[in-house]
């Protein structure tokens, strides 16, 4: 059995050390890295935060979301910290005197930051690889439509080559989203069906119970389109769609991603759907209306869920419709991949009770357990022969170990290792907001669909799905 090799020695500099990303996400999948012992033992976390804190403050304040134990202790003696003003230059002067060898530098700053901390970088010669490698982290959103993607992207690769830059996507560090892969073309049952002529339409949903909480400000000036559908949504397409790829190697796979989301007809508005959770409960707690919530404009036309369909010109899959949607305060927390199959023939049946063949459906079950099942039609017990549902399941939790992952665990070890395979590149960020840039257009005007929270979403977006016979998958 293959054992991962442990991350080569290197500095984690953390831009926005202090924030809830890194405190929730970041810093418990390091210490699950190292629990995993796959961990450098001289990977050093320097983090960069406003203040005047010291090492032990920065340890205190990263302590509360990991597990605590001897995986912990290894690592918090490692963490230290340096204040500092992100746009000023004796920042990095002072960064350039601690740091040798190997360097991550992870942004886990607003998108207003990304482009001046890596200019700065690359100003004071931090990305220079002389002495070892030098990595950056982005978070998303990469921009806000296809001009600021395009200018961000400019700016950054004038201080770095494409190699060093890491655009992350934590939906893509889930073992469902990677086992898609291996699902396709590790499996010549799967791959053989996988195209038009045996696949009817494919639903990606990534529906969330959460509210906008505290985020209103942030949330009111990006909105459901913006937030989740050119990175997140648009990564499970290309992962679905794409070709197989000569090799597993990252270029490999990211150029045939490229293709996919290259080969994605710009969104018409006719197309899409967009709503906004409005009063209704969820867990019988009532939940505030949206344009109620705090930092978010009373007149707001800003959208907190979107349904679209997607059409992918290429040879494989012309003719099928793929169906995204995405939204908060749903009925239920749900991402997943639905491949629904075209029907059988059923002129067999034809004079059996059942009038229709329950149908054939591949789910791929990404959050919030991982796992996939196999809807088939099988033969209810009985002396008639009557069809009924069932499902071939399989689950990650009862056959592996998961432990409390983060979903951030895979992406740090990829970044240290030097795998990019699961990273976007800048033609997949710019094809994205590509496609989606008409709509963006369009809905600069009008207003989102009211939904109650708690439901599955707004009435249009089952009649969207419903023009061509179609329905949703159940969320949850």
């Amino acid at each position: 059995m293959k054992k991962a090799p442990v991350s080569p020695p290197a500095t984690i500099v953390i831009f926005g050390a202090g924030g809830d990303l890194t405190r929730r996400l970041l810093m418990p999948a390091i210490v699950n890295l190292q629990k995993a012992k796959l961990l450098g033992a001289s990977t050093e976390i320097l983090g960069i935060a406003h203040g005047d804190g010291d090492d032990e403050a920065l340890r205190d304040h990263l302590a509360q979301f990991v597990d605590q134990g001897p995986d912990w202790d290894q690592v918090r003696k490692r963490i230290h910290c340096l204040n500092g003003d992100f746009a000023d230059g004796g920042l990095y002067d002072a960064l350039a005197t601690r740091l040798s060898g190997n360097v991550v530098f992870y942004l886990a700053t607003a998108p207003g930051f990304f482009a001046p901390v890596v200019e700065q970088l690359g100003k004071a010669g931090l990305l220079d690889e002389a002495s070892g490698f030098r990595r950056v982290v982005i978070e998303k959103p990469f921009g806000t439509d296809l001009a600021s993607a395009q200018a961000l992207n400019a700016r950054i690769l004038a201080q770095a080559r494409e190699a060093q830059i890491y655009r992350i996507d934590h939906f893509l560090g889930k073992e469902t989203v990677q086992n898609i892969i291996v699902t396709r073309f590790g499996n010549a049952l799967t791959e053989a069906v996988w195209n038009n002529r045996y696949v009817d339409h494919v639903q990606i949903t990534a529906a969330e119970t959460v509210t906008v909480g505290t985020r209103g400000a942030f949330y009111d000036a990006t909105g459901a389109l913006r937030d989740m559908v050119p990175n997140h949504l648009f990564q499970l397409l290309a992962l679905v769609a794409m070709e197989p790829p000569i090799s597993l190697d990252a270029e490999a796979l990211r150029t045939e991603k490229a293709k996919v989301i290259a080969a994605v007809r710009p969104v018409a508005p006719e197309d899409a759907v967009r709503g906004r959770y409005g009063k209704g409960s969820i867990g019988g707690e009532k939940i505030t209306p949206y344009r109620k919530t705090p930092h978010v404009a009373p007149d707001s036309r800003t959208e907190t869920y979107v349904a679209l369909k997607v059409a992918v010109e290429t040879w494989r899959w012309h003719g099928v419709p793929f169906y995204l949607r995405t939204g908060k305060a749903l009925s239920a927390r749900d991402t997943e991949i639905v491949i629904r199959f075209r029907d059988a023939p059923i002129s067999l049946f034809r004079d059996t009770p059942t009038e229709k063949l329950p149908p054939n459906r591949l789910v791929l079950q990404i959050q919030p357990s991982e796992g996939m099942a196999l809807e088939m039609a099988i033969k209810k017990p009985g002396p008639l022969v009557e069809t009924v549902p069932a499902s071939l399941h399989f689950a990650y939790s009862e056959l592996f170990d998961l432990g409390h992952r983060t979903g951030y665990e895979t992406l740090i070890y990829d970044v240290l290792i030097g795998d990019q395979t699961l990273f976007q590149r800048a033609d997949q960020i710019e094809g994205g907001w590509r496609a989606i840039q008409k709509l963006l257009d369009a809905w600069s005007s009008g207003k989102p669909e009211d939904y109650a929270a708690g439901s599955a979403g707004p009435d249009k977006a089952d009649a969207l799905i419903g023009r061509e016979g179609r329905a949703w998958h159940p969320i949850g």
